[in-house]
């Protein structure tokens, strides 16, 4: 039997995405001229695809379907985005020398939003199949053993990062990516070496973008004080950045969660969603519901999303087959990495990414990606290895 909290938690989230994509998208209706309902049923055929994927994905046989879908939304998806660069302006139009989006018509797909459940499916199905075999490793041994998995995820990185200009993606891939390797049961010292070639390939990936380092100064100016205090005189000078570049767009949604307060001002009556905050229904949801819905409704959501980690790593450790514990692992690790980047985002804590909510931002790629791979773990969920207490059965 299927997961029942898990799929109730996300119809839970979902539920409220409907509700802030009708009340946070105001100011976007009026400034396109679109008709009130525009965003509402856009979203809203959204969501239902993803419920009925969810739905059809739980009821196919793991054994027989998880590698045939995987492996093709990995495929798919890759050659998507590498053929990207060099389709049509007709079919993937250009945002500031940016391509993310291909439109076929009113639809428009964002590949690297399934990319990242299909490199989870190659992950876990190639770990359990190479990397779990291995016994204890030198660290260099180690380091042979996941080159090959370094390289595809670098091909990646240059057309996700350097072609799509959407470091926010590579961020989550890459912690992803690390993470995976430390249940594949490789060492302390491996995911350490990881971590340093991270951070020396993210400073490359600022320097060698204006835009990127705006925008690390920008975020730089709001936090410099708290950390100024604990350097001396002499650097003081050197790493002060002009308080006046702070960006508007951090304070308006710390603005906009602090007049929420605790319960919030009510749903639709929001004042930071009237063209004070852009994307409010997107990028920055969090800031439109903590003022509307308050902190009691940050806090719902953020139960939610515990619910649904705990629920997803409650399957990986009752299955017996590598692949789909680690694939469960994945699917939970791109959720709660992606809800932790745009919350800490919004609040200032790092810089912005241009990063969804998973199953609450406003857009049809993200909800739908996400649904197949909850769908998939929630087929995986019916290889279970069933307890006395395992009640919770659809």
């Amino acid at each position: 039997m299927i997961d029942k909290p898990l799929f109730a938690a996300i119809i839970a989230l979902l539920t409220i995405s409907l509700m802030m994509s009708y009340s946070l998208s105001t100011f976007a209706v009026l400034y396109h001229g679109y008709g009130g309902m525009h965003f509402f049923l856009r979203q809203s055929f959204a969501v239902l695809m993803g419920i009925g994927i969810m739905v059809f994905l739980s009821r196919l046989d793991p054994d027989v379907w998880f590698a045939r879908i995987g492996f093709a939304l990995f495929v798919l998806s890759f050659v998507a985005m590498i053929e990207m660069p060099f389709l049509p302006e007709s079919l993937v139009k250009s945002v500031l020398g940016a391509k993310r989006w291909i439109r076929l018509g009113p639809v428009s797909l964002s590949p690297v939003e399934y990319f990242k459940v299909g490199f989870v499916f190659f992950l876990s199905w190639s770990f359990s199949r190479k990397m779990l075999s291995h016994g204890k490793l030198s660290l260099w041994e180690e380091i042979k053993v996941v080159l090959p998995y370094m390289a595809i995820f670098a091909v990646a990185v240059m057309f996700i990062a350097v072609f799509q200009k959407d470091l926010g993606q590579v961020m989550v891939l890459a912690l992803t990516l690390l993470i995976l390797f430390s249940f594949a049961g490789r060492s302390l010292k491996l995911f350490f070496v990881n971590i340093s070639i991270g951070l020396i390939g993210f400073v490359i990936l600022v320097m060698i973008a204006p835009h990127r380092m705006a925008r690390i100064k920008s975020w730089w100016s709001t936090v410099q004080d708290n950390f100024l205090g604990y350097f001396p005189e002499s650097m003081v000078t050197e790493f002060k950045v002009d308080a006046t570049t702070e960006p508007y767009q951090i304070s308006n949604a710390l603005n906009a969660i602090h007049n929420g307060g605790f319960w919030g001002q009510g749903l639709g009556n929001g004042q930071f969603k009237l063209g004070y905050l852009s994307e409010v229904h997107t990028d920055f949801i969090l800031a439109g519901i903590g003022e509307e819905l308050g902190f009691v409704g940050i806090a719902v959501v953020a139960l939610l999303m515990v619910v649904i980690l705990f629920r997803i790593f409650q399957i990986a450790s009752k299955v017996e087959n590598p692949a789909y514990h680690l694939f469960s692992i994945g699917v939970g690790l791109l959720i709660v990495l992606a809800f932790l980047v745009n919350s800490y985002g919004i609040s200032g804590m790092i810089p912005i990414k241009g990063i969804a909510v998973p199953f609450l931002s406003y857009g049809g790629s993200h909800i739908i990606a996400a649904s197949i791979g909850i769908g998939m773990v929630l087929m995986i969920s019916k290889r279970r290895k069933l307890s006395v207490a395992d009640s919770y059965r659809l």
